[in-house]
């Protein structure tokens, strides 16, 4: 066909709430030609995911469409019922949602999940789908595709569980696939060998691509053209070269600015050198987990494998590597909230590998933990005030105003307003809300800080931020990070040395742009070469 497979024009859609409407899409115009792909990028709430519903038909029960339209190869999509949009997805419209844990069936096998949406389409006969469902597992990249057909979605890895969906999508040789956020949850390397596949997938197809993501960096790699959205606008949208050398719109500058693969590195301040013993010394760590009795007698799982380093005070010590690598148990090993199987940890000189009670508490006040999911993390029943003073209530610390007083110190020192001390969590962004969990983290006076994964859910501006933040605090209090990421693009803006790990190993560690320059493992080389952003060098002079 000639012209665009799809076209938006002036599409507005509204969430009714509190009795009033939200508007979520102002006047939205797109078009995606056929063999082409096209990025919508912008941060939560730009409204990017709203598009890529109400062109699917699969817009939330409040939500309606003020006006516009959506075409698909010249028909009309907008206005249709339900029963008429169920022939058009998966056989027209293939869909690649960001959440595979939500999207599959827990009690339904793998095969049988693919081999129902061939049924559906009518692509295959009730005693020829299994074949074909391993068919299509083996084209999106499962290994042992007749093995995974047989398990269920929890036996499954992230990265795995996405391929399936991407099975899912592509079964009935859909002539366009949105892909919605399909790899912000994963690892770096794994994000790249499902982009690669799906990029092999529709361009051997002719299949065109509309890429829902928040991540410029992964645009850049992968799109023809980019449209940046923001509060439910299209400010800016042209060939991803241009968007990237020479953007017109500020807020598509702030992105740029801020996504870790595409902005101009930036290196964090040189630690002075200090001659004074080391803030933490970890030696010959090591950490077995036993496994359930089907795997052996007595089989165990070796997490952390004779791993070894320092932290000096006012250092980020930074430990980088995929899922399963052993970073995170590493630093509950550090912090004394697992016991280790073997080896030491030292903090400020002294032995803190068999504390109990009394000691044990002790060390709380010096060292503090920033977690990953900062709402899962923050009690919502709590406000903020309290959310932050609770450190000093369980350790009895000053009086009650006085606890009042510190709270609203440490808020501004995070850069949030004073009135947010009121509120609850469920009242914050996600942003506001890791920023709270620094504040409560900061409480205590502590000397260390281990900061797990603290930005990967976040937008990237709001990661940057929240970088700028903790590179900020070090400077003013000489905190030490012991810093958990599995992404290098984000280490090596708030990093002083760098620890990749990989099956609980510690490969190699070196100073930050060491590694960055001069990587000596081929793992590291894989990291690095997986970060989002690195297939287009250009926009480093631009930026």
């Amino acid at each position: 066909m000639t012209g665009p497979l799809l076209q938006v024009s002036d599409l507005e859609v509204a969430y009714r709430t509190g009795g009033m409407d939200v508007p979520a899409l102002r006047g939205v115009s797109l078009d995606v030609a056929p063999g082409e792909v096209v990025a919508v990028v912008g941060e939560s709430g730009s409204g990017k995911s709203t598009l890529a519903h109400a062109i699917v038909g699969l817009l939330a029960p409040n939500a309606s469409v003020g006006a516009g339209s959506v075409t698909l190869g010249g028909d009309e999509l907008l206005g249709r019922s339900e029963r008429a949009m169920r022939p058009i997805r998966g056989a027209r419209i293939g869909l690649v949602p960001q959440d595979p844990t939500v999207s599959l069936n827990p009690v339904q096998r793998i095969g049988r999940q693919v081999a129902e949406a061939l049924r559906v389409h009518g692509l295959a006969t009730r005693r020829g789908a299994p074949l074909a469902a391993i068919d299509l597992l083996e084209r999106a990249g499962l290994p042992e595709p007749h093995v995974r057909a047989r398990q269920y979605p929890h036996e499954l890895s992230g990265g795995m569980r996405q391929r399936v969906l991407i099975a899912i999508a592509i079964a009935a040789g859909p002539a366009l696939l949105i892909a919605d956020e399909p790899t912000s949850a994963l690892d770096a390397t794994v994000q790249k060998r499902i982009l690669d596949h799906l990029e092999e997938l529709t361009r051997d197809a002719g299949t065109a691509v509309l890429l829902v993501t928040h991540d410029l960096g992964v645009a850049a790699d992968r799109a023809d053209r980019i449209a940046v959205m923001s509060g439910g606008r299209l400010v800016e949208h042209g060939p991803t070269e241009r968007i990237l050398t020479a953007p017109t719109d500020p807020y598509t500058r702030t992105l740029l600015a801020s996504a870790p693969g595409l902005a101009r590195v930036v290196v964090p301040t040189p630690r002075a050198p200090v001659e004074a013993p080391p803030l933490v010394s970890v030696r010959g760590l090591v950490k077995d987990f036993p496994l359930p009795r089907s795997a052996g007698r007595g089989a165990t799982l070796r997490a952390v494998d004779d791993v070894s380093f320092d932290i000096g005070r006012g250092e980020t010590l930074a430990l980088v590597g995929e899922s399963g690598s052993g970073k995170s148990t590493t630093a509950r090993l550090v912090l004394r909230l697992a016991d280790p199987t073997a080896g030491t940890v030292t903090f400020d000189g002294a032995d803190i590998t068999g504390l109990r009670g009394e000691a044990w508490r002790a060390l709380r006040r010096r060292a503090q933990l920033v977690y990953q999911n900062p709402y899962a993390s923050l009690d919502p029943r709590f406000s903020i005030a309290e959310v932050i003073t609770e450190p000093l209530r369980a350790f009895r610390i000053c009086s009650n105003t006085e606890q009042r007083a510190r709270a609203a110190d440490l808020v501004d020192r995070v850069a949030l307003p004073a009135s947010v001390l009121d509120r609850t969590p469920a009242e914050l962004s996600g942003g506001q809300r890791q920023r709270v969990a620094i504040a409560r983290a900061l409480a205590l006076e502590p000397d260390l800080v281990v900061c797990d994964e603290p930005v990967s859910a976040l937008d990237v501006s709001v990661q940057a931020q929240v970088l700028d933040l903790l590179a900020e605090l070090q400077a003013e209090q000489g905190l030490a990070y012991l810093f958990i990421s599995h992404d290098l693009a984000v280490v090596r803006r708030i990093a002083h040395r760098v620890g990749v790990m990989r099956d609980g190993r510690l490969l190699e560690l070196t100073p930050t742009e060491e590694l960055f320059a001069s990587p000596r493992e081929e793992y590291t080389r894989e990291l690095l070469a997986a970060v989002a952003g690195t297939r287009n060098r250009k926009v480093e002079a631009a930026s």
